[in-house]
């Protein structure tokens, strides 16, 4: 078969960038800005995270020494005035974990900025030593090792009227909408909840949640549940 004059065989596609390659641009661009906003998301939590141990360690010193001032009794106080069931230089009681060897002062308020700098007690709860459930949040960053306590673990709640022992009793992973691990109810209890997987920082999707009951002073015999 004859070849008209002038025609080409075997003539490549049209000089320039295919479709897919540009296509290959684009998504390598995407790549790259993910990356570094990740990379920028995770630099801005560190570097939050690093401010708030230096001020949750200021808050727990102050802490110490107002503590150390006023000289609590040695008996917890039932009852005790009321202006000591109120923030006082931001800080309302400290938690202490023994077995953990954990120990940090616990403000009012349970939203983002309280929980970088330490832990929070839930407003609307009980505080240490009253009757109900007293309710207390951390960032998982601070209570890492929380997991590893176990029932019968010793947990206390330092208070200008005296400290107050719980134990633990057991422990939950529930969803954030879950509110019913704050339901009040009869006896005296501490609840403590976290982000889950408490590795997982601010990318955690679940929360982890211990209960205790108070051990000193024993509650009244006729706060018991069942009593």
């Amino acid at each position: 078969m004859a070849i008209e004059r002038g025609s080409r065989v075997g003539t490549p596609v049209a000089a320039g960038r295919s479709p897919r390659h540009r296509a290959d641009r684009v998504l390598r661009a995407i790549s790259l800005v993910c990356l570094v906003a990740g990379a920028a998301l995770i630099a801005g939590f560190g570097f939050g995270m690093a401010g708030g141990v230096v001020q949750q360690q200021q808050l727990t010193d102050g802490w110490r020494h107002q503590i150390a001032q006023s000289a609590p009794p040695p008996s917890p106080v039932d009852q005790p005035a009321p202006n000591l069931t109120q923030p006082i230089d931001g800080v309302d009681f400290a938690i202490r974990v023994p077995g953990l060897g954990y120990y940090a002062a616990v403000r009012e308020g349970v939203d983002s900025t309280i929980l970088y700098s330490g832990p929070g007690h839930y407003p609307g709860t009980p505080w240490p030593g009253q009757s109900g459930m007293v309710g207390v949040a951390a960032h998982n960053v601070y209570w890492i090792s929380f997991p590893r306590l176990t029932k019968g673990d010793e947990i206390d709640l330092e208070t200008r009227y005296g400290t107050f022992k719980y134990a633990v009793t057991g422990s939950r992973i529930v969803q954030p909408s879950d509110r019913t691990i704050l339901v009040q109810g009869p006896g005296r209890h501490l609840t403590l909840t976290t982000c889950w997987p408490t590795w997982a920082g601010s990318f955690a999707t679940q929360r982890y949640v211990i209960f205790t009951e108070q051990t000193y002073p024993v509650p009244p015999s006729n706060e018991h549940p069942g009593s």
